[in-house]
């Protein structure tokens, strides 16, 4: 009888679903972290050209993610099917319309894309300067997402907070993807990857792998339960109250809010400031102006969106600019790509079936570097030279923190159903895969071009791009930033600019460089380097957009409306909310014109501050019932705070590393001892409120919830909200008192 009622708990609906998540996440674990395991082994065996353990990790890897998604959203579907007699679950008419208007809308947008870039390349032959070129690049993408927040702003807080809840999702992929690659990826992945070879695959790995873990533990489970934001979610699910030595019973809900805003603004600012820096690096470069002053410009086309439109602006805001970043960053790959004969390929353009020959060529060139004296020792490219503990740590920590980050899950929120949620996180995955398989490609063929045309060349000949980008601080030679021969022969201590031979370690190119200054460093036309700026600056403001409204979304709704003044219109709070982005924009510029660190470094802190203050709280909130309010306060406490600690004492106060483990992977340490105190803390005290486990039920059964809500389902979101608001008061207070009245009993 018990072996017949464990079988028949284990097929209803949360336990064929836990169990298919359970499935899933192993194989996940087995390949993120195997293969990679196995690199040294498998880099011996070649396929067309490719050393097989890097190509597992650069392109094997991340496609297979991607297929794991649509097995998972697969096997899902049908068991929600199932649930339903077989009856297939239809989404809202107005959705599939919406998908059908905005499909034409972004096709023709797409074409007039392309045909401006045509007329600049015709302008760039016909004699026009290049800085009339890029100011233009500059001028006209930051103009359209200004028209486009003009053309979507909004009064109604359904659409400024969370897009109408009826963004289709196809096109909330291509938001997300944008939103997801900021200029980390699209400025940092391939400069990273130049720099580090092997090693740096490690954020293509933790990134993508990330997307698997939103999709099958987190996201359809915050769609589901309907907020507005992630510090909404924690409040609503750590409910409970503690009674304090003077016998006042206090309610801990607002406190669990408070914590997750303060981890929200850490992880989010620390993101948000590398947006801008990146923004700066660009306008700096194609305008011409000082890197300081860039930085306060690029703010513009921001603040146009966010201000007047919310998520709703940024919403079709970003699906255009993934539409420019994806075009700028396959355009100089696929140029590039047609060049090559490797034997195996002449003339591919597809950029990741083609760079094997050159990762050959890179490792030809390290060794002829060394016998010519040109550098006294080369690390191999395609070798790892981190420990296999550092490699994984980090990964570990991309992983965990995409599925933390505050304005990556709000995405999410602003999908019609739940199931369009999980569809959605394999669409931002694919969309995302058009980059990450690209940026190795990228710096393979930018590697080789420096190891051949500007290593070992006479210091009289240099590329004009290396005093280019010398005069914004992102090349330097024997030490200098330079600016013309003359400098670089001062600088290498030299008579003349003939004799001497550049050497590996005399040039050296910020990472944060590499991107924008490849199409430059081929020979392209320099209308291919405006494209990249436009495409940089694209994922640059579509991230720093989506930070933007989760920092104000988050002080005005739930500090100001939530813990300060609950009865504000809603005219009130969307009012705080704009004041409160500029205010915002204007410290990340600050700190960003201070250069605190590199881009893709200040992006990896953020990870780790969300993994060690949101995971734990969201997956034991959402897949542990007995966790309780005390133990979500002290694991964020606890996590959170350690690895906070952890940042500041190694990059400021001198510290030595913990283990040699990197501060970019901080959470590996604050992660851990979140959860743990998370566990221990939940069961030392008592159990959650009723309602909370109702709740935490109504997340996990299809049945209790119903059919897969609409958007033409859902009631107005205004309406929703202040109800809501009234409910969760009414509730803390009937627990408050009932809570008293059984701490009178026992002290009696």
């Amino acid at each position: 009888m018990l072996g017949e009622k464990y079988f028949e708990l284990d097929m209803s609906y949360w336990g064929r679903s836990r169990r298919l998540v359970i499935q899933i996440l192993c194989i996940w674990a087995l390949v993120a972290y195997g293969l990679p395991a196995l690199v040294l082994e498998t880099n011996k065996m070649n396929y067309l050209g490719f050393p097989l353990g890097y190509y597992t990790c650069a392109q094997v890897i991340p496609l297979f993610f991607g297929a794991l998604l649509l097995i998972f959203n697969h096997v899902q579907e049908g068991i929600e099917a199932d649930q339903m007699d077989g009856k297939p679950m239809v989404e809202a008419a107005s959705s599939a319309a919406l998908n059908a208007v905005l499909m034409k809308v972004y096709v023709a947008y797409t074409g007039g894309f392309v045909s401006f870039v045509l007329f600049l390349g015709f302008l760039e032959a016909v004699g026009v300067p290049d800085q009339a070129i890029g100011i233009l690049f500059v001028i006209f993408t930051l103009g359209m997402y200004a028209a486009i927040g003009i053309a979507s702003r909004t009064s109604k807080s359904d659409d400024f907070y969370v897009a109408g809840r009826n963004v289709p999702p196809i096109f909330n992929g291509m938001a997300t993807a944008a939103d997801w690659m900021s200029g980390a990826s699209f400025v940092g992945m391939a400069g990273t990857l130049y720099a580090l070879g092997y090693d740096g695959l490690a954020y293509i790995t933790g990134w993508t792998g990330g997307y698997v873990l939103v999709s099958t533990v987190i996201a359809p489970y915050l769609r589901r339960f309907g907020s507005f934001t992630v510090p909404e979610f924690i409040a609503s699910r750590y409910q409970g109250t503690v009674q304090l030595p003077g016998g006042k019973v206090v309610e801990m809900s607002g406190f669990a809010r408070f914590l997750a805003t303060i981890v929200l603004l850490s992880c989010s600012f620390t993101y948000l400031t590398a947006q801008v820096f990146s923004t700066g690096v660009i306008v700096s470069r194609f305008i011409g102006i000082q890197f300081e002053v860039a930085v306060f410009s690029g703010l513009i086309g921001v603040l146009f969106c966010s201000l007047l439109g919310g998520m709703r602006a940024v919403t079709y805001t970003q699906v255009a600019q993934y539409v420019i970043l994806i075009i700028a960053y396959t355009v100089p790959a696929i140029c590039m790509s047609t060049t090559q004969d490797d034997g195996f390929n002449k003339n591919n353009p597809v950029e990741f079936l083609v760079y094997g020959g050159t990762l050959q060529a890179i490792a030809l060139r390290e060794k002829e570097m060394v016998l010519l004296g040109l550098a006294s020792k080369v690390t191999p490219y395609l070798e790892p030279k981190w420990r296999r503990v550092d490699f994984f740590a980090l990964t570990f920590c991309l992983m965990v923190g995409t599925a933390s980050l505050p304005h990556v899950l709000m995405r999410y929120f602003t999908t019609p159903s739940v199931r369009s949620a999980r569809r959605s996180v394999t669409w931002s995955l694919g969309f995302i895969l058009v980059l990450y398989m690209t940026a190795p490609a990228y710096a393979a063929f930018a590697k080789l071009e420096v190891y051949t045309n500007v290593i070992g060349q006479p210091l009289s000949v240099l590329p004009q791009w290396v005093f280019t980008y010398g005069k914004i601080g992102l090349t330097s030679v024997c030490g200098k930033a330079v600016t013309s021969v003359n400098e670089a022969v001062e600088a290498c201590a030299q008579a003349t600019g003939g004799d001497y031979l550049l050497r590996l370690k005399d040039l050296k190119i910020s990472k944060d460089a590499m991107v924008i200054a490849t199409p430059e460093i081929a020979g392209l036309p320099y209308t291919i380097a405006g494209l990249v700026s436009a495409g940089g600056l694209a994922a640059s403001l579509s991230t720093a957009d989506g930070l933007l409204l989760a920092i104000s979304n988050a002080l005005s709704h739930d500090i100001y409306f939530r813990l300060i003044d609950d009865k504000a219109s809603i005219q009130k709070r969307l009012l705080i909310s704009r004041v409160l982005l500029v205010v915002i924009a204007l410290m990340a510029a600050g700190t960003a014109a201070s250069k605190p660190a590199d881009i893709l470094s200040m992006v990896a802190w953020a990870f780790s501050l969300a993994a060690s203050g949101n995971f734990p709280a969201l997956v034991l909130g959402i897949w542990w019932r007995r966790t309780n309010a005390q133990g979500a306060i002290a694991g964020i406490i606890c996590g959170w705070g350690l690895t906070l600690t952890y940042l500041l004492g190694t990059v400021y106060g001198g510290w030595e590393l913990w283990g040699g483990i990197s501060n970019v992977a901080a959470a590996v340490f604050g992660l851990p001892v979140g959860f743990a105190a998370n566990i221990i803390v939940s069961l030392l005290t008592s159990p959650p409120p009723d309602n909370v486990l109702a709740m935490v039920d109504s997340l996990r059964d299809f049945k209790v919830t119903g059919e897969d809500l609409t958007a033409e389902e859902l009631e107005d979101i205004k309406e929703k909200e202040e109800a809501l608001a009234r409910t969760q008061v009414l509730q803390v207070s009937n627990t408050a008192e009932a809570t008293a009245e059984a701490t009178a009993e026992l002290t009696i």
